[in-house]
């Protein structure tokens, strides 16, 4: 049986540097599961792998799209699966990598057949544009605090999409979601990177400190004039657009988007808390010695 190794964990926890470790270890290819680093125009606030860091390994879905051509779940799912049957012919194992966890279930587990109604969605859409989100989120928070604690808070869409399935159902959407979905043709085995919480908020900061050296605030500028693209409605993106606007200082932006970050990893950590059966393992740094951990674990 075909297996594909899914390498997650919370953001700037180390799954670039092992997920290629493990690809040089199986001679094999990688498909990044982060839903910004699809975008050619979004590099540096998404920290996508450079050529030089790529190490001559093939990745997909990195630099594969424009944010004028915005890529669902969906869409995502089923163009990574004409990938791996293709290099399921080349390969009997193949990595996946990255901490959008919506995107690698919909790859991994297939899509859950939850109904749709244009015009509750236009409603709630409505209520967002009047009330805003806070108020979108007290709802869900209320009809499912297990969906609440999974979902990325900052991203209306898919709060807007979970509120949509339970007024159409009368059921919590963390449950919709849960129903059988597709089988897929390969083994699917899920490896957990695991920190110390105080280690990990240094690395998150040291990361933000380094995409502001390496040019975010201009690369942000440059993105300004599509802002109200969903895929820019992301952290380190949507900080820096309210400081241009005045909302915020210099220190409060940076600040924010810290902060911001960190939260996100809570909500990551909170993800793979479901996959029960994942092969846990701690960072330690020595990402060969993390790699012979895994082997001996599959």
């Amino acid at each position: 049986m075909k297996r594909l190794l899914v390498i997650g964990g919370p953001t700037a926890g180390g799954k670039t540097a092992l997920s290629i470790a493990l690809a040089k270890h199986f001679n094999t290819v990688i498909l990044s599961g982060d839903s910004r680093q699809f975008y050619k125009e979004m590099s540096i606030g998404t920290a996508k792998p450079s050529a030089f860091e790529q190490d001559g390994i093939q990745h997909y879905f990195i630099d594969s799209h424009s944010i004028q051509e915005p890529l669902s779940a969906s869409s995502y799912a089923e163009q990574a699966m004409e990938v791996l049957a293709v290099e399921f012919l080349k390969h009997d194992t193949i990595v996946l990598t990255g901490g959008s966890g919506m995107f690698i279930d919909a790859l991994c587990k297939g899509l859950d057949n939850i109904p749709h109604s244009p015009e509750i969605r236009d409603k709630i859409t409505q209520q967002w544009k009047e009330q805003g989100i806070a108020f979108l989120r007290a709802q869900l928070k209320f009809l499912d605090p297990i969906y609440f604690d999974q979902v990325d808070l900052n991203n209306p869409v898919r709060i807007i999409r979970a509120l949509e399935a339970i007024e159409i159902t009368g059921q919590p959407f963390s449950a919709l979601r849960k129903a059988e979905k597709n089988q897929r043709p390969f083994e699917v085995h899920y490896i957990i990177i695991e920190h110390n919480r105080e280690f990990l908020y240094r690395r998150i900061d040291q990361r933000v400190d380094d995409m502001v050296a390496n040019g975010l605030v201009d690369e942000a500028k440059k993105l300004l004039p599509y802002r109200e693209f969903n895929a820019l409605n992301t952290v380190g993106y949507t900080e820096l657009f309210e400081h241009f606007d005045g909302k915020t200082t210099w220190n409060e932006a940076i600040e924010k988007i810290k902060q911001n970050t960190r939260n996100y990893a809570k909500r990551q950590i909170t993800w793979c808390r479901r996959y029960s059966d994942a092969t846990r393992i701690h960072y330690s740094g020595e990402v060969n010695h993390m790699v012979e951990e895994i082997i001996r674990e599959l």
